[in-house]
């Protein structure tokens, strides 16, 4: 495949080098000639492992070469892939001008060109960039529409700057955002030599996905910094505490609570947050970041209270109160701190759920719902059927077996806000339903 790359910084240098060791043809482009320069006469413009020993071995055997032309680029080119920088403004949004201005120039020429032409982003950006930016620049400069003569993927990279070859030749996976109905064939073929699975997706899950993965990775790093540094205070070796905390697979390192929704609560995490921010600050250690995970969390309930507000003072139906199912828990609940901020705004309320028998709770857990919502048993609904009666409001934060059979049977034209994610409340006709994060 003849491809050239747009921004020969640390990702197009890489990408240069690794795609012409495939087999591929490759141009480097860049407005920099001192950039050009280094890479037309064999050497890396970036200090990174093994990195020299492919552009220097391509360029002797003719497989890649580089100019400032961007028309040449792309008229001696089939696939453009765009890697130029994405730095952040002064208030913190993305500067695209950079991106912007490489797709207005790639699309000028491929308005030149007349055979078809295909252009992938390789850069960080935003969510939405495909369909409300990149694609109408592209458009406009080359006169075509997407999928006649024109082709747009996305295609974030994940590489480390120490590791780049290494991670590009065993990448994680290929991820790829495509059109509707477009399995991306001509970067199936161009990544057929590595072996790693092939994600083609919606191109806002694409680039949400590579967004997502800079960000957890920035909350990771803070979190071991700041609880490093916590307990290197209480004299502990934060290094054996955190590999000994890695050690479980089946919670810490893992996909576990990954799963965006409703606010965490009970028992443990609420009161074991505060206690650890608590050892810290009496400890007069700066640790911003985990004092703002409670917050953070109350936010998730805010949020799920707007959602109601916005639809008017109406009763509502809440399914769920302990603080996850099949447990009577109701210790620092967030269903809990969301009914109470319903009866404390003036709601008509009625409870659902199965598992919570407030005749039988006991100790802590019984002080802490008469403490929260006095009278709680008149709120308490004994079925389905009672709990819906008359509401046109339904909160849905979990709900099992038959008495989800029952609900999904019996809705009927409510507002029904889906805390929990259930597939078959999005699907289910003649209610009006809204879902948390999806």
């Amino acid at each position: 495949m003849r491809i050239s790359i747009f921004g020969i910084g640390y990702v197009g240098a890489v990408s240069c080098g690794c795609l012409a060791d495939l087999g591929h043809t490759l141009i480097g482009v860049d407005l920099s000639t001192e950039k050009v320069a280094l890479l037309a006469s064999g050497q890396s413009p970036i200090v990174e492992a093994e990195i020299s020993e492919l552009i220097a071995g391509n360029v002797a055997n003719g497989r890649l070469t580089a100019t400032t032309d961007v028309a040449r680029a792309v008229a001696e080119s089939d696939v453009s892939f765009v890697a130029v920088g994405t730095p952040s403004r002064a208030d913190g949004s993305v500067s695209l001008d950079a991106v912007d201005a490489v797709l207005a120039s790639i699309g000028a020429a491929i308005a030149k060109k007349p055979s078809a032409h295909t252009v992938v982003m390789r850069s960080t950006v935003p969510a939405g960039t495909a369909e409300t930016r990149a694609i109408p620049i592209l458009e406009k400069a080359s006169g075509r529409k997407l999928g006649e003569g024109l082709f747009y993927y996305s295609n974030p990279e994940f590489l480390r700057e120490g590791s780049a070859v290494r991670d590009f030749r065993v990448p994680p996976m290929t991820l790829i955002g495509a059109p509707e109905g477009d399995d991306a064939a001509i970067l199936r073929e161009i990544y057929a030599p590595i072996t790693a699975p092939v994600h083609v997706v919606q191109f806002k899950l694409a680039e949400s996905a590579k967004h997502l993965s800079n960000l957890y990775h920035a909350v990771k790093l803070s979190f071991a910094n700041e609880a490093g540094a916590v307990l290197s205070a209480l004299g502990v070796d934060a290094r054996e505490a955190f590999r000994i905390f890695c050690e479980d697979r089946a919670l810490n390192i893992s996909s576990a609570y990954l799963r965006p929704g409703f606010a965490f609560g009970g028992s443990c995490l609420p009161k074991d947050t505060r206690s650890f921010v608590s050892l810290g600050e009496q400890a007069g250690v700066p640790i911003p970041f985990l004092q703002s995970v409670m917050k953070s969390n109350e936010s998730v309930i805010e949020r799920a209270f707007a959602m109601i507000a916005a639809h008017g003072r109406q009763d509502v139906a809440m399914f769920g109160l302990a603080f996850k199912p099949g447990t009577d828990d109701l210790r620092e609940s967030p269903f809990v701190t969301l009914a109470e901020r319903m009866i404390g705004r003036g709601y008509g309320l009625k409870i659902f759920d199965r598992s919570v028998n407030v005749a039988h709770l006991l100790g802590a857990n019984r002080a802490y719902i008469e403490k929260e919502i006095p009278h709680i048993e008149r709120l308490m609904a004994g079925d389905v059927a009672s709990a819906l009666s008359g509401t046109g409001i339904v909160v849905v934060g979990h709900v099992n077996g038959q008495d989800r059979i029952d609900l999904l049977a019996a809705l009927d034209g409510q507002v029904v806000i889906d805390l929990a994610g259930i597939a078959e409340l999005a699907d289910l006709p003649g209610i009006q339903y809204q879902g948390f994060c999806w």
